[in-house]
């Protein structure tokens, strides 16, 4: 039987993450990279290899819509720093699906109703399909937990920890200005939880839609813990008494449910899950905790950069996932977490009907090495 040919791909962005996704279609041997598309003036003209570190392909980034909308392409990779409606509308319309690493797709009940009903004409018309996948949220919040919850018949409560440790993270502008790091303690800001549980929250009610536990309420919290003396990091020093450490949590509640939420084990006691009752309606937690040092005024369980998943259930399970890399590699290494499940969605979001899909829609997206 010939092969079939490959799925013609354009990468929308050459960010950090468009970057890898564009390496990642460039070395797929399923799909063939036709055009990139680029914000920067600067950008357009080059070769698609140079952007993300490989040699000539023949193919030039443009920052002309027009010129990608014309390539007749089977999926577009949509990685930019925000979302442009419009764009995506047009690009759909056109005739390409789309896989994006942005989160405003992962649960269409969540979108405004008005973009909702725009993007879903958008792809009848285009007899398209977009969906939104990546790391986190995507593959911890979603696949996997989809994967530990197949072998229970009784969920009473299921965790997802991350980790980060930014202390090789040599970016002080998002460490110190824009996360607060470095700076005294204060209550987190409305916008700041907003953004966590509009990243998070739908993606856990996905989770809890296939379940058939659908969520009642998401909410977040914050909390920080500083350090008692100074810490030289990478991105600059954080004097005594200010921000090093911050956690994170989004909850999806399910009233009149008896359910538990946990506290991690410790290291020590990996194979001893600890059960502790917390609060009797949280079903799924999401818990991001993200540090630049482990010298806190406050104990805090940190643990290296990674996951962790508790299942409580009548088969509990407790999965511990690090990553197996120093931390100096972090930048160049974690991207591809990612992009890489991106581009490996390709050929199942082509095959997909018409319609913004979910994780839940789409069949189990399977990686073709070979």
């Amino acid at each position: 039987m010939p092969a079939a040919p490959p799925y013609r791909v354009v990468q929308w962005a050459t960010g950090n993450i468009g970057a890898r996704t564009l390496r990642g279609v460039i070395e797929h041997p399923g799909l063939e990279l036709v055009g990139v598309y680029a914000h920067s003036v600067a950008k357009a003209g080059r070769d698609a290899g140079e952007l993300c570190g490989l040699g000539p392909t023949g193919i030039r980034a443009t920052s002309e819509i027009d010129e990608i909308l014309a390539l007749d392409a089977d999926c577009v990779l949509y990685t930019p720093l925000a979302c442009d409606f419009d764009d995506v509308c047009r690009v759909l319309e056109s005739g390409a699906n789309v896989v994006s690493t942005r989160g405003e797709f992962v649960r269409p009940a969540n979108l405004d109703p008005d973009v909702r009903k725009r993007v879903e004409e958008a792809c009848a018309r285009g007899g398209t399909t977009i969906h939104s996948t990546g790391s986190s949220p995507g593959f911890i919040t979603e696949a996997l937990p989809l994967v530990v919850t197949s072998i229970q018949r009784r969920l009473d409560g299921l965790r997802i920890d991350e980790f980060a440790d930014l202390s090789q993270r040599n970016s002080p502008a998002l460490l110190f200005d824009v996360m607060g790091f470095g700076k005294p303690p204060g209550e987190f800001g409305e916008r700041r939880l907003a953004a966590l549980r509009g990243s998070f929250g739908p993606s856990l009610e996905v989770l809890a839609d296939a379940l058939g536990t659908p969520l009642e309420s998401v909410d977040a919290t914050g909390e920080f813990a500083v350090t008692p003396r100074p810490l030289t990091i990478a991105a600059g020093t954080l004097e005594p008494g200010t921000v090093a450490a911050q956690r994170i949590t989004v909850t999806g509640r399910r009233g009149g449910q008896a359910v538990n939420s946990f506290q991690p084990p410790a290291s020590s006691e990996v194979n001893r899950p600890q059960q502790t009752p917390v609060e009797q309606s949280s079903l799924l937690t999401f818990c991001a905790t993200w540090y630049c040092h482990a010298d806190l005024e406050t104990e805090w369980d940190l643990r290296a950069t990674g996951w962790r998943l508790t299942v409580d259930g009548d088969a509990p399970l407790h999965v511990d996932l690090f990553f197996p890399f120093a931390l100096e590699h972090m930048a160049e290494r974690s991207p591809g977490y990612t992009a890489n499940r991106a581009v490996n969605a390709v050929p199942v979001v082509c095959a997909a009907p018409p319609g913004i899909r979910t994780t839940v829609d789409l069949p189990q997206i399977v990686a073709a090495l070979g």
